[in-house]
């Protein structure tokens, strides 16, 4: 054990027994969130939005630690079952701006990461967020759909086979605007293989 483990025991999230920010009784506690169907687009949930993930998810959002995220995506590969090698993973982007703000976009780290362990090609710029639109928190579901309408683009520099399989991935699912829109321009670009992927919902 190193000086700060020491001085700073790791702590759970949740249940604050020593050793892991996730205990692996936490996570067991937190129900699955499985396979929804939002329009034409089938998006699969790892888990419900509760619990120790709830917490990961929020410590990781506003202050990004990198231990965190490594344990939430050691366990997002153990539960989740998507176990085909020919995905190509393209996490949801975040403004320039915004990014440039906060330093970083946890969900390109944490997809980075799972596409890794997983064995999946990453594409990190496949969608560019060519505008910047208010936070969704809080937003009723027809005002979330037109603060997301057109501010996604297709990189056109990227060039892949349209028949890709593509793994849209973002933090949490709530209404679904954000994927849905997303994935229109990914259709309207010619791709068609197309699965939502979220941490939560």
């Amino acid at each position: 054990m190193d000086l700060i483990n020491f001085l700073f025991p790791k702590e759970c999230l949740e249940c604050k027994d020593t050793g892991r920010y996730i205990c692996s009784n936490c996570v067991q506690k937190v129900r699955v969130g499985g396979l929804v169907e939002i329009g034409n687009l089938k998006v699969y949930s790892v888990w419900k939005y509760e619990g120790v993930i709830r917490k990961a998810i929020i410590s990781l959002k506003y202050k990004f630690a990198t231990e965190i995220a490594e344990e939430l995506t050691v366990n997002i590969s153990n539960y989740l079952p998507l176990k085909s090698k020919s995905y190509i993973l393209a996490p949801i982007p975040m403004h320039w701006h915004k990014k440039n703000i906060r330093g970083f976009n946890q969900t390109e780290i944490i997809g980075e990461k799972l596409a890794k362990i997983m064995d999946w090609k990453y594409i990190p710029n496949l969608l560019l967020k060519k505008s910047k639109s208010l936070p969704q928190v809080g937003l009723k579901s027809e005002v979330r759909r037109e603060n997301l309408s057109g501010v996604f683009e297709i990189n056109s520099e990227i060039k892949i086979s349209k028949t890709s399989k593509i793994l849209l991935f973002d933090d949490v699912l709530t209404t679904g605007s954000t994927i849905v829109e997303a994935t229109k321009v990914l259709k309207s670009s010619g791709f068609n293989n197309i699965i939502g992927l979220t941490i939560a919902r």
